[in-house]
C-alpha cells in the first residue's frame, strides 16, 4: 500500500502506511530546525495521532539530509527574545511535544536518525521508545560552542540515557560524534548503512505490530513510571497494572497465549509471539 498524506502542516509532514506514521520534521532548507511552528504543528500532530486508529507505530524522522539541528537560534531565541508571550507558547509546544507527549506515546515510537542531530533535537531522541541512525549521522551537544548549556530538558534526559563520562565528555567540549559512536555509547539501539536505514525501521516497526498493541502500552509504561519508584512502591503499582490490563485488554492477550501454548501446543512464548489472528 502507497503512502498517503494524513493532513497539511506548514513544518511537519505526517505519511501513512501499512500501520506505520511517519511524522517528518520538514524544514530541509534549515535542517529541520525547530523554529515555534514546528513545535506547535508537532504538538497538535501528536496530540491527534494519539488516538489515530490506523497508527500502530510512530516513526519520528526528517527531511532531506538531517533528522534535527535543534532549536532554530534565529527564530525560536533571537525571534522569541522580546516577545514574552510567544516565548512561553513556544518554549511550552516544546517541552510538550519532545518530551511529555513523545515519551508517554501510547504506541511504539522509533527515532529514525537519518542525519544531523543536534542540540535539543536529543530531547525527543531519547523520548523515543526506539532509535536506529545512519552510521554516517552526525550527533552533537554543541550549546557550549555558542555560550549555553544544553537546556530545555536536554540535559536531564542525557542522565538517562548516556553514562556520567560520556555526557560530561560531550557536554563540555561540544565534540560531534557519528551513529557509530552513537551506537557504542547505547544511545541509540544500532546503526545501519544509510541506504538500509528505512529498511531497517519498516523490520523493526512490522516485529512490534505483531505483538499486542495494549499489552505494548502496559509494558512501556510499566518500565517508564517503574524506574523513577521504590522497589515496594513498584511492586505494588505493577500488580494493579496487572489486573488492569487483564480486565481492559480486549483480545485477552494473558488467556489466549497460555491457551495456545499449553492446550494446543501452537506456539512457544521465548521464541515468539503468540497468534493474534487464531480464534
Amino acid at each position: 500500500m502507497a503512502a498517503t498524506l494524513w493532513k497539511d502542516y506548514k513544518t511537519v509532514k505526517v505519511e501513512k502506511e501499512d500501520g506505520i506514521t511517519w511524522c517528518i520534521l520538514n524544514r530541509p532548507e534549515k535542517r529541520n530546525a525547530m523554529n515555534p511552528q514546528l513545535h506547535y504543528d508537532m504538538l497538535e500532530a501528536l496530540t491527534e495521532l494519539e488516538v489515530d486508529k490506523e497508527t500502530q507505530v510512530l516513526v519520528i524522522t526528517g527531511a532531506g539530509p538531517s533528522w534535527c539541528a535543534g532549536q532554530d537560534l534565529r527564530e525560536y531565541f533571537r525571534g522569541t527574545d522580546n516577545n514574552p508571550l510567544e516565548r512561553r507558547k513556544a518554549s511550552w509546544a516544546s517541552q510538550e511535544w519532545r518530551w511529555r507527549r513523545l515519551f508517554w506515546f501510547p504506541k511504539p515510537t522509533i527515532a529514525m536518525v537519518n542525519g544531523f542531530c543536534f542540540g535539543g533535537a536529543f530531547t525527543p531522541l531519547i523520548a523515543c521508545d526506539f532509535a536506529i541512525a545512519a552510521e554516517d549521522a552526525t550527533f552533537g551537544l554543541s550549546e557550549v560552542n555558542w555560550g549555553i548549556f544544553p537546556g530545555g530538558l536536554v540535559s536531564r534526559v542525557l542522565a538517562d540515557a548516556m553514562c556520567y563520562r560520556d555526557a560530561m565528555w560531550y557536554i563540555m567540549t561540544g565534540d560531534p560524534f557519528d551513529g557509530k559512536k552513537a551506537a557504542e555509547m547505547k544511545l541509540i539501539n544500532y546503526a545501519v548503512p544509510k541506504e538500509k536505514l528505512r529498511e531497517e525501521t519498516i523490520g523493526l516497526a512490522k516485529k512490534l505490530m505483531k505483538k499486542n498493541p495494549q499489552v505494548l502500552r502496559a509494558a512501556k509504561e510499566v518500565y517508564k513510571y517503574c524506574r523513577t519508584m521504590d522497589y515496594g512502591q513498584a511492586e505494588d503499582y505493577m500488580s494493579a497494572k496487572g489486573t488492569a490490563l487483564r480486565l481492559t485488554d480486549p483480545e485477552k492477550g494473558r488467556e489466549t497465549g497460555m491457551e495456545q501454548f499449553l492446550d494446543k501446543k501452537t506456539y512457544r512464548p521465548g521464541l515468539g509471539e503468540y497468534n493474534r489472528a487464531a480464534k
